[in-house]
């Protein structure tokens, strides 16, 4: 038995070591600058992992999450012994990272393994962390065992901003879905959670100061503002920073329900715009933004901006004497006054503001930076007036779309690739954005995941990655691999048709559900309207955005 198992290893594992030799290295993001060698080094029961140089808990934590990985990978316990066990696995870390991430945070590091020793160095704690990932990412097993091939790695990103949005304000997110997410987000150098909290549909994070904006405004689903540390945290631990956004001055019905002198219609209960022309308004969010920018440490801070239906405003007769008396001649001059107003108050508690396309005007302070949803032109328009940008359009994962279609969007892509040598470095990176308005806990995970990882190839690696065939190769071994975080998407499918067909083996069904994909772009919106309890527990809430089998 022995012998034919050996057999049958030597026989399926060298295809996959094949790869590995002729081409990329089998991981995502590929890394800026790779060789490779002869030989491979093993993984047993004798691993050992020391840390030098620099030393802090975070360095600590990551170490107890690699170990912990690599065991849920190989079945080899070595949580303790790999700790005990004669180091051949050096991290040497040369200084500390700043005591808050910072964009633009030096998150380069230089790997080297060899047959009998790996070393990881790095300037900060960062570094390591990508490192570390991965060195994760190329486990494999072959005939000898599990093994990392020989080879020497020096890696940095392409753009410092590399993100994914998670919407918290359509649908409250449960905490143990956030987390499971920061940690794939961690498995591919991402390093920015966008975090929204509000829409119309609700408000989801505690205020301390309007209490009734998360008891009128949340249907009892809310963030405490200890829960946001912990996720703050635990974010940095894994090199990640956390935005948070408050869309306004649209958006906001939910606003209203504990607040009501906010709302600019004249039946709270329909309107969706914050009222521009009362400094009462300007008072609240004073206090409010004050509050929400001590809550979180990073120093931008998203003020939204986007679709906004000025009609309120123009239909409003009180609203239309204020814009006679100041000459504002129509709904779109009237938010560039609230922007304004608003990027003053975010700058007074020393943030910078970000906001979205709409947000970009001539006179807009340059410090602003402008989150693209509407394309790579106005990310362009937006470098040239001097603002910095980062650009989701093409990154809409809610979307359905295939990983090469995301893949094959580039920041510095179509007008972008015409700014000049001054001009680009403003273009930031990107963001993955994952709306909520169709999405649950439940599934979130399959339309996340393993697309966003080719995203996060597009902003991490050199801009000459372009192989699409390479690309799903790969992905289909970081899916497999993101499991071990404790990602969902390779199980969700099963379960819910399980659940759909009362079978415990719904056989039929899957072979349906590895052919079909769910609507594109927003044509399941168009059929029904979705709120926060609609079910979602269809066919097309259980299959994955994209099909293996029918591509």
């Amino acid at each position: 038995m022995g012998l034919l198992l050996l057999a049958f290893c030597a026989f399926v594992v060298p295809g996959n070591l094949g790869a590995q030799e002729k081409g990329s290295l089998l991981v995502m993001p590929l890394p800026a600058l790779d060789v490779q060698g002869e030989g491979e080094f093993l993984i047993d029961g004798h691993f050992g992992i020391s840390l030098k140089g620099y030393r802090e808990p975070r360095l600590e934590q990551a170490r107890h999450r690699f170990l912990d990985t690599l065991s849920q990978e190989t079945g080899i316990p070595l949580w303790r012994q790999a700790i005990l066990n004669p180091p051949h696995f050096i991290v040497q870390t040369a200084g500390p990272s700043a005591a808050v991430q910072q964009l633009g945070e030096d998150e380069s590091y230089h790997l080297e393994i060899s047959t009998t020793d790996v070393q990881l160095t790095a300037p900060n704690p960062i570094g390591v962390l990508r490192g570390l990932q991965t060195f994760l990412q190329l486990v494999t097993i072959t005939p000898r065992g599990f093994s990392v091939p020989v080879a020497t790695i020096d890696d940095k990103p392409r753009f410092p901003w590399r993100g994914l949005l998670i919407d918290s304000g359509h649908r409250f997110v449960h905490i143990s879905a956030i987390k499971r997410n920061l940690d794939g987000m961690e498995a591919v150098k991402l390093n920015v959670f966008h975090w929204r909290f509000a829409d119309n549909q609700g408000f989801h994070i505690e205020s301390k100061k309007f209490p009734l904006l998360q008891e009128k405004g949340s249907s009892g689903f809310y963030y405490s503002q200890d829960v946001v540390r912990e996720i703050i945290a635990y974010a940095r631990d894994r090199g990640i920073r956390v935005v948070p956004e408050f869309d306004m001055p649209c958006h906001t019905a939910s606003w209203f329900l504990g607040y009501p002198d906010l709302a600019s219609g004249q039946d709270p209960s329909r309107s969706s715009a914050i009222d521009p022309t009362r400094e009462s308004t300007y008072k609240f969010l004073t206090e409010f933004i004050g509050e929400m920018a001590a809550l979180f440490p990073d120093s931008y801070f998203h003020a939204g901006g986007d679709e906004c239906d000025v009609k309120e405003w123009e239909g409003n007769p009180r609203i239309q004497g204020f814009m006679r008396a100041h000459v504002i001649k129509d709904g779109a001059a009237l938010q560039v006054l609230f922007t304004a107003r608003i990027q003053k108050i975010v700058a007074g508690r020393k943030k910078i503001m970000v906001g979205w396309d709409e947000v970009l005007q001539p006179d807009t302070p340059k410090d602003v930076v402008i989150q693209s949803w509407r394309g790579p032109n106005s990310l362009a328009d937006a470098a040239r007036n001097g603002n910095r940008g980062v650009l989701s359009s093409g990154y809409y994962i809610d979307l359905n779309q295939s990983a090469a279609e995301h893949y094959m969007v580039d920041p510095l892509g179509d007008s972008a690739a015409t700014l000049t040598p001054d001009q680009k470095p403003r273009v930031l990176g990107g963001e993955a954005t994952m709306w909520t308005d169709i999405v649950s806990d439940e599934n979130m995970d399959n339309r996340i995941w393993p697309r966003t990882a080719a995203i996060a190839e597009r902003l991490w690696s050199p801009q000459q990655v372009q192989d699409v065939d390479s690309m799903y190769q790969r992905l289909a071994i970081i899916s497999q691999k993101l499991g071990y975080y404790g990602l969902r998407h390779r199980l969700i499918t099963d379960e819910m048709l399980e659940r759909m067909s009362g079978e415990l083996d719904p056989t039929p069904w899957k072979v349906l559900a590895a052919v079909v994909q769910p609507p594109r772009l927003y044509e399941r919106q168009e059929l029904r309207t979705f709120t926060d309890f609609t079910p979602l527990n269809r066919l097309d809430d259980a299959v994955p955005p994209e099909s293996d089998t029918a591509r």
